[in-house]
């Protein structure tokens, strides 16, 4: 089902309120009062979890980007489980954000409170009151997702029982962060983004096309992208109409990895709104896990439910080691955790297009833990030791 909810009045981490924030969600499953699962979508995903059916309102990877994990029979299987997943304040695609109108009948714009990670869990606890959860079976999430799923452990430790943290890390390196922090600029130096007030244009498509195809470039990993494109020519004739070209482009070969950039981004930028990717960027950069606390295992010290870290070796975005630290700050707090490391050369997008390694791990967990009949990293090791070692299988027999 999907709907939208207003909460009433919303004060956000930096101080500023809405008077009424809409969150946009969708349910999918029969609640039973013990079985709910919150799942959290990644930067530019949207509620839209499940179901292939046609959707004006959502594209891409928004439009049923778990399709193959969540559904009837499937890992997250809504015969047993109630999913509900929500768009984040910040995003476009129903919630409350700067696309959405404002009290003076004007899109919000720049004017719209700065987001972080803290309040789409905050909003999220609010949605559930609002729909009758007291507590969660599971929450998951992949990307900046996961952070979400982590902000769970941290701020409603008493209302999680399992947290599954996919292909994410307790906050971003400094790489991404200038990554993103180019992406931004691209956007904001585009003169069509006008201060973020271009409501009445066709606003900045070029800065936020550019700004997506930086994403892909971390996203994919530099195996993947040679297998996938190499050195090949795509020819002058799929250039794209989007972004010119300099004079001298003729006489070079114009690539298949232009062309894909260039395709994808052109895409995106029809679809997404690029104060929600300023906002929700921003929101993902200034997560730290340990903000507040000591340490990443003081911020976690008060859940005790079950933890699954899932993370892919070519991902060069949130990386194992990243993940494998997550997992050590959750065993810092006697947490029953595993890590689940898939050997994958995808890069990042290998959460949403592995779905023979991701479901696998986390249907398991949801059902039986980290024990069970699941071979848990929980093993002894020495201190110094690097992590686990790569397991293609770590939830095999």
């Amino acid at each position: 089902m999907s709907d939208t909810v207003s909460v009433g009045e919303f004060t956000f981490d930096c101080g500023e309120s809405v008077p009424d924030l809409e969150l946009a969600y969708e349910t999918y499953g029969t609640f039973t009062g013990e079985n709910a699962i919150l799942v959290c979508h990644a930067l530019t995903g949207s509620q839209h979890v499940a179901g292939r059916r046609r959707r004006e309102d959502t594209a891409g990877q928004a439009a049923a980007w778990w399709d193959d994990i969540v559904g009837p029979g499937k890992a997250v299987d809504t015969n047993d489980y109630y999913v509900v997943c929500m768009n984040v304040p910040g995003s476009c695609y129903g919630s409350s954000g700067p696309s959405s109108e404002a009290p003076d009948g004007e899109p919000w714009g720049t004017r719209f409170p700065a987001v972080t990670v803290g309040d789409w869990t905050r909003a999220q606890r609010r949605l559930l009151d609002e729909l009758g959860v007291p507590n969660l079976h599971a929450v998951v999430g992949g990307s900046v997702g996961g952070m979400n799923a982590l902000d769970w452990a941290k701020r409603h430790p008493d209302h999680v029982e399992k947290v599954l943290a996919v292909a994410t890390g307790a906050r971003l390196d400094a790489q991404c962060l200038a990554v993103e922090s180019i992406a931004r600029r691209a956007i904001t130096t585009d003169p069509e983004w006008q201060d973020g007030d271009y409501y009445d244009g066709a606003g900045p498509v070029q800065g936020l096309a550019l700004a997506r195809q930086l994403g892909h470039v971390m996203y994919l990993s530099k195996s993947s992208m040679e297998r996938r494109f190499g050195r090949r020519s795509a020819g002058m004739d799929a250039a794209r109409d989007a972004f010119e070209l300099d004079p001298a482009a003729g006489f070079f070969p114009y690539r298949e990895v232009e062309s894909y950039l260039d395709y994808n981004g052109e895409r995106f930028a029809q679809r997404f709104d690029a104060n929600a990717y300023l906002y929700l960027t921003r929101a993902m950069d200034s997560y730290d896990l340990a903000s507040g606390y000591e340490s990443d295992s003081d911020a976690l010290a008060a859940f005790d439910g079950e933890a699954l870290v899932l993370s892919f070796t070519g991902d060069w975005h949130f990386t194992a080691e990243q993940g494998e630290s997550v997992a050590d700050a959750f065993r810092a707090t006697d947490t029953q955790t595993a890590h689940h490391v898939v050997e994958s050369d995808h890069g990042h997008d290998a959460f949403l297009v592995e779905p023979e390694h991701v479901g696998p791990p986390l249907e398991e967990f949801l059902e039986s833990g980290v024990r069970g009949r699941a071979v848990s990293d929980t093993v002894e090791r020495d201190a110094g030791d690097d992590f686990a070692p790569v397991h293609t299988s770590l939830f095999s027999t």
